[in-house]
């Protein structure tokens, strides 16, 4: 995908992918999106959080491997939402909903259901599914994933997320639903790369198992998973089959993916859960790392920072190299606005995970509320790292701009306010601030060439619009 998505017309169809590009870059983060408290999370929210996705993605890589495809070829999301269902779309995207992860007993389901997943994006029955689909309908439903996109980003997610619970969710339902020989297609590549990977398809036969009895329900009462994915007995025999002649059927749970998997579940459950909520299922008696991990995260949605600390300095003392821990303490920090501290945690975070563009711009968010303009430098060392990696990422560019201005490189934080404008679509703003910044820049560096492809993609736009009005 290119730096800067092109933009998504009205009335005109645009590839899924495109769409969901503005909803990953709008997704809502874990505890570094706000200082001041932590985020609270309503249903149909995309997430973001850094650790989680690493498990997600260590899950995935043996199954991408035995496909032939790259470990970054297929990006994994996550929509806040308590029931079973996960999907895969165009653009090679698979979503998980929250409701799957936690009630997922061990990593072998989610990755069962993962290989399931994958599975459609290789078979292309996403794609088939995408060019059978009428185009007002396209339309629609690309028109409520960038609403709940743009409701995010705007700081207003709750109009977004209303239509995502409404009736917009069930027309999502239908345009990611599969024939029942895509389904058993998808079975069979999946048994296939678990068995490759020496991996059991247990987990896939006890997820679907689960999921048998709501096939009896009314359709509002069933999982969203059973009406997208049909499950019916000769899909089952078909894993029992499989599972009888495969030797790893009885192949023991992977410990270091099981661990992932207390840790991913321990910080869902205590972001998402009430706190008593969270208490009740990790109580003081239990002094596991994933139950001090889920208190001390129970605690600090609360704001009750004489408890939480503690126990994420206990963390760190008996894992004194763990990048999550210390990210989680510099957000502590940045909430309590102890800037210095919270500097310093996401300083120690990254030594040991210097590639993870969330660290990166929670450091930049540090830097730039600091106000401080001898960490301006520091700012924008951590954001170009982290753009890097993640160029469309509207808010490190937002950071960006705010930390040039701090020093000012006013041309610079012209250029980089344009950036974000463009990802975000706001064309006025990119025409007001890439002419500020072409006053100031030097002419013929490689920023102001940049620059003038933004004003291209933005006039290009804006002249297609008077043109639709005509």
């Amino acid at each position: 995908m290119s730096k800067v998505p092109a933009p998504l017309h009205p009335g005109r169809l645009h590839s899924f992918r495109a769409a969901l590009a503005v909803l990953f870059m709008s997704t809502a983060l874990f505890a570094t999106s706000e200082v001041g408290k932590a985020q609270e999370f309503q249903s149909g929210t995309f997430l973001s959080d850094t650790e989680i996705g690493a498990t997600l993605q260590a899950y995935a890589k043996p199954i991408l491997e035995a496909a032939g495809m790259r470990g970054d070829e297929i990006q994994i999301g996550m929509v806040v939402d308590d029931s079973i269902n996960a999907f895969a779309t165009p653009g090679k995207m698979i979503f998980f909903h929250t409701g799957l992860l936690l009630r997922a007993e061990n990593a072998n389901e989610v990755i069962g259901v993962m290989a399931h997943e994958v599975g459609h994006i290789a078979a292309g029955h996403v794609v088939m599914v995408a060019s059978d689909m009428a185009a007002p309908t396209a339309i629609s439903l690309l028109s409520t994933l960038l609403g709940v996109a743009v409701g995010v980003v705007s700081g207003n997610p709750e109009a977004g997320m209303a239509v995502m619970m409404g009736g917009q969710r069930a027309a999502i339902g239908s345009y990611l639903s599969f024939s029942r020989g895509q389904e058993a297609r998808a079975d069979q590549f999946a048994l296939k790369v678990l068995n490759d990977t020496h991996q059991s398809a247990r987990g896939l036969r006890d997820f679907f198992e689960r999921l048998a009895g709501d096939e009896l329900l009314i359709t509002d009462n069933q999982d969203p998973y059973v009406r997208s994915h049909p499950l019916n007995s000769d899909r089952r025999s078909a894993i029992e089959a499989a599972m009888a002649n495969s030797p790893y059927t009885n192949a023991p749970l992977d410990p270091e993916l099981e661990r992932q998997h207390r840790r991913l579940k321990a910080k869902l459950f205590a972001f998402l859960k009430p706190q008593i909520t969270v208490f009740q299922r990790y109580p003081s008696t239990d002094n596991s790392i994933e139950s001090r991990y889920a208190r001390a995260i129970a605690y600090y949605r609360r704001g009750q920072f004489d408890q939480a600390l503690p126990l994420v300095e206990g963390l760190i003392a008996e894992v004194p190299k763990d990048p999550y821990f210390w990210q989680i303490k510099g957000d502590m920090q940045l909430s309590r606005a102890k800037v210095e501290d919270a500097i310093f945690a996401y300083r120690e975070s990254l030594k040991n995970l210097p590639d993870a563009p969330e660290i990166l711009a929670a450091l930049a968010h540090a830097a730039v509320e600091s106000g401080k303009p001898e960490y301006a430098g520091e700012a924008q060392d951590a954001l170009k790292r982290a753009l890097i990696i993640d160029p469309e990422n509207p808010s490190a560019w937002d950071m960006l701009a705010r930390s040039y201005a701090q020093n000012d490189q006013l041309g610079l934080s012209a250029y980089a306010a344009s950036e974000r404008a463009i990802l975000l679509g706001q064309f006025g703003d990119v025409a007001r601030y890439s002419n500020q910044a072409e006053k100031l820049l030097e002419k013929g560096t490689p920023t102001w060439y940049r620059l003038q492809d933004i004003k291209i993609l933005a006039q290009n736009y804006m002249r297609d619009m008077r043109d639709r009005r005509r």
